[in-house]
């Protein structure tokens, strides 16, 4: 039988969208125009549930190897101390969003779980390629382990976490982070990551449910990886789908929607961390596209996957 959407997440999607005739699709390539686009969408769904009034947050900064100067936004959760932490890494594609747009989806993490964030505004492409966007994470790594004393967290008890491009950065720190001999990452939380720069043959039978869709992911890993992309030459460090080694990389909660173009790869992650011996935790939805959750919030599906997330979360 052919895929079908879930009806409370088509109702949200319509509500979403407005009376209006959407606008044309933007062309493979169109940074820009995605960074318009999509910003715009982030803000608005981001705000579509309330922003705790009991999170404190404190701007702190890093500089990287090359001299870069890097917000650290810290998320705290008044009256709670639970020694672990998460660093968080925003979606958007490679190319786009910012800390501030994801302040209210972190806030609702810390307000839920008691565990305190520190969310990286890393560099993202195409001004910064691959790998920047890791290594500037894995500078708020060492960062939040160096500093862990004065803001209560046990260096042990660290998670990195992700959605989308953010899920992608996310594992690729985690395996730099093994390469460099640390920091020690206690899970890698993956929600519905983008992982290989190969994948950009359209699915037909996904085609019509798609909130990002294959010239998003062409134009995504184009400005990442350059003329390298779809090539013999990337590394895991720029995709983390291309990684060979997957020994010695941290326990890993993943999530993806069946009708998101990220599924196929996400499962096969999934499945290479499971036969070098890493502990997963798997969920696929099915009737779901990508960022079913924040697109459409008063859903089942959007309490169900929170719930599996802040149960993670909190078991750190």
């Amino acid at each position: 039988m052919p895929y079908s959407l879930d009806p409370q997440v088509a109702a949200g999607l319509a509500a979403l969208a407005g009376p209006d005739e959407p606008p044309p699709p933007l062309p493979a390539g169109d940074v820009e125009g995605r960074r318009a686009a999509v910003e715009a969408l982030q803000t608005v769904a981001h705000a579509l549930l309330p922003t705790p009034s009991d999170v404190a947050v404190r701007d702190f900064e890093t500089t990287t190897a090359d001299g870069a100067t890097l917000l650290l936004r810290w998320y705290a959760k008044e009256g709670s101390s639970p020694g672990s932490a998460v660093l968080y890494a925003h979606g958007g594609g490679m190319i786009l969003s910012t800390v501030a747009i994801y302040d209210g989806p972190v806030a609702r993490y810390v307000s839920a779980t008691g565990v305190p964030f520190l969310s990286v505004e890393y560099r993202y492409a195409p001004e910064h390629p691959a790998p920047t966007p890791v290594t500037d994470c894995h500078a708020g790594l060492r960062w939040l382990v160096e500093h862990a004393d004065e803001l209560g967290v046990d260096p042990a008890r660290i998670a990195i976490m992700g959605d989308s491009g953010g899920g992608g950065v996310a594992a690729s720190l985690a395996v730099y982070a093994r390469d460099q001999g640390g920091p020690a990452v206690a899970e890698q939380i993956l929600i519905y990551p983008m992982l290989d720069d190969r994948n950009t043959e359209p699915d037909p039978a996904l085609v019509p449910f798609l909130t990002w869709t294959y010239d998003d992911n062409i134009t995504g890993w184009g400005a990442l990886l350059g003329g390298a992309a779809g090539g013999p030459e990337v590394d895991a460090y720029g995709a983390a789908a291309r990684l060979t080694d997957f020994t010695g990389l941290p326990p890993a909660y993943i999530e993806v929607g069946e009708l998101d173009i990220f599924r196929d790869e996400d499962l096969a992650y999934a499945q290479r961390l499971i036969a070098a011996g890493v502990s997963v935790e798997l969920h696929l939805h099915p009737d779901i596209p990508h960022a079913a959750e924040a697109l459409a919030p008063d859903t089942d599906i959007a309490r169900r996957v929170n719930a599996d997330r802040h149960r993670v979360i909190a078991a750190l």
